[in-house]
């Protein structure tokens, strides 16, 4: 952060303060009189002509910060000079400007920081504050620096209570502005018991420290006297004043890779002495006290060594780091976030494949209740054919007792004859439904047939289903390797789902197995019904011959009688 950035800081406090109505805008007679100001406490000279022309009375209104940024930018900033102004006098201008309007202390006096200081921690925020605008301090920083005045007042920070302030606190642009900053330290609540004077004497510690300057006795070149002066640490430079007011410069000390810092030991009345060695003068200092000669001593050799690497300062430095860790941080648990919506992303694919094997059961769960009705079907088909057996035989039983009651009453040859076509015509009609039972076996077979073409169409789906797994299972198995070893236990999973799939794989071959069986079970009745086709052929041409007259009547009839109890008897085992 460069001089302009930090100038910047301040002067949008005045701008903003300035705009009373929060339009953005800015009357153009303020904005002439904050420039006035400006050229004084930067020691810039004026430019009435400019300021005049650039401010002229006209009709366009208000200026808002853009549109004063031109000339703040020209006619002020890049006239700026680094050591040619008392940057503190600078401060409580722009201070002076937004404290009226934004700054409310208790007005019963007991706020916890003195105006002064509350000027002093707004420097401080102003310098720890982001790049952006609206300013505002991370919680990091405001963590960094109330640690830093607690431990100038040797006291402990209780980070659990200011991590439950901090997320009860509205923060906007994910930090505190400098306002609810002052108010949270005017409310007590982290320097409960503290006097009023030890929190003044730490806020100025950490002040001088981060701001970089401070009293310290130095040796005269030529008189060789003790004197105090007010030295104040820039990057590059070591200036010293007669006083804070710095109004005069006594001198400076500039600093490169050739200096160096020495510690050296008390003598002529003067204690905790050290030495600036540059390569052309040793400056000796002596400090208050061993606490402050440590920290001179430590800032101007972290000076000289940042001056060494091309960098600022320290705590500038420290808060580059600072911000860079912050940003490590939010990369690491953005990665984190990534990493978990990965395994999210894992676990609802793992999901997706077993809803898949789920579906896959369930249609193994309904072809096993096709085959079951399948097989009920056929169970009641050859109940079908059963009752229809029992009824011709019990029809062939009454045909016999009819054919006995015949020969019993011992009717006319005619009659016989009669009979006899009855019996021929009867006879037709079981042929006929003999035909009509091969047809409808036929039938069976070309079912159990179409059955088992869908079982195998069935199966073949199966296996690829299972090549399928197998596949996803291999790439599966090596995008986990590749990744990590926690997903070892989805591949086991996976490696059960196969196994799963086999056995249902083995089931559907056995069932096919089975629906084989019944095909050929239904080939042989198949068989059987034409065997019995071609028996009551033969039986048939027998019948056919006629009875001629004669003598022999008799012995017709009864040879008839016996040959037909014959053919009921082949009948009988052949049913059996």
């Amino acid at each position: 952060m460069d001089l302009r950035a930090e100038l910047l800081k301040s002067i949008w406090y005045a701008f903003t303060a300035l705009d009373v109505e929060k339009s953005g805008k800015v009357s153009k007679s303020q904005l002439k009189v904050l420039s006035h100001n400006l050229y004084t406490v930067l020691c810039i000279p004026h430019d009435p002509v400019a300021l005049e022309e650039h401010f002229r009375d006209d009709d366009d209104g208000p200026v808002s910060s853009q549109g004063y940024m031109p000339y703040l930018n020209k006619y002020i900033l890049d006239k700026v000079e680094e050591g040619a102004f008392v940057k503190e006098n600078f401060d409580e201008l722009c201070w002076t400007l937004t404290a009226k309007k934004n700054y409310k202390p208790d007005r019963n006096g007991n706020s916890v920081v003195s105006h002064q200081d509350a000027f002093k921690l707004w420097c401080l925020f102003n310098f720890l504050s982001e790049d952006k605008y609206p300013l505002v301090m991370v919680p990091d920083e405001v963590e960094y620096l109330l640690k830093k005045i607690c431990t100038a007042m040797n006291v402990e920070l209780n980070s659990c209570e200011l991590d439950d302030y901090l997320s009860q606190e509205p923060q906007g642009q994910g930090g505190l502005t400098v306002w609810q900053f002052l108010d949270m330290v005017n409310s007590g609540r982290f320097l409960r018991g503290i006097e009023q004077e030890a929190v003044s004497m730490a806020i100025e510690e950490v002040y001088q420290e981060v701001i970089e300057d401070g009293y310290l006795w130095k040796k005269g070149q030529l008189r060789r006297n003790w004197s105090e002066r007010w030295f104040t640490l820039k990057p590059s430079v070591l200036s010293y004043y007669m006083s804070e007011e710095r109004k005069e410069k006594k001198g400076s000390i500039t600093l490169d890779k050739h200096c160096c810092v020495e510690v050296l030991p008390d003598r002529d009345g003067k204690r905790c002495m050290f030495c600036v060695k540059t390569s052309s003068r040793t400056y000796e200092m002596s400090a208050s006290d061993t606490r402050q000669r440590q920290e001179w001593t430590l800032a101007i050799q972290t000076a000289i060594r940042l001056q060494a690497e091309g960098k600022k300062s320290l705590h500038k430095d420290l808060k580059q780091k600072r911000r860079e860790q912050r940003e490590q941080r939010e990369q690491r648990k953005a990665a984190k976030e990534e990493e978990t919506q990965r395994l999210k992303q894992l676990q609802e694919e793992k999901e997706r494949k077993l809803q898949e094997l789920e579906l896959l059961k369930e249609a193994q769960r309904q072809a096993e209740i096709l085959l079951q009705e399948e097989e009920q079907r056929r169970r009641q088909q050859h109940e079908e054919m059963q009752r229809t057996l029992e009824i011709q035989l019990r029809e062939a039983e009454q045909a016999r007792a009819s054919m006995q009651a015949e020969m019993v009453l011992k009717e006319a040859e005619a009659e016989r004859q009669r009979k006899r076509i009855l019996e021929l015509e009867d006879m037709q009609e079981r042929l006929q439904e003999a035909l009509q039972q091969e047809v409808k076996a036929r039938q069976d077979e070309e079912a159990v047939r179409y059955a088992q073409a869908r079982l195998l169409a069935e199966e073949e789906e199966k296996l690829k289903q299972l090549m399928k797994l197998k596949e996803e299972q291999e790439e599966y198995i090596i995008k986990t390797q590749r990744e990590k070893q926690v997903l070892k236990q989805e591949m086991e999973n996976k490696n059960k789902c196969l196994e799963e799939a086999q056995k249902q794989l083995e089931e559907v071959r056995v069932n096919r197995q089975r629906v084989d069986q019944d095909v050929m079970a239904a080939q042989r009745k198949l068989r059987q019904a034409s065997t019995n086709v071609k028996h009551w052929n033969v039986q048939m041409n027998r019948l056919m011959h006629p009875i001629g007259p004669g003598d022999k009547r008799a012995n017709v009839s009864g040879g008839g009688f016996t040959g037909y109890q014959a053919l009921l008897s082949q009948r009988d085992s052949s049913l059996k």
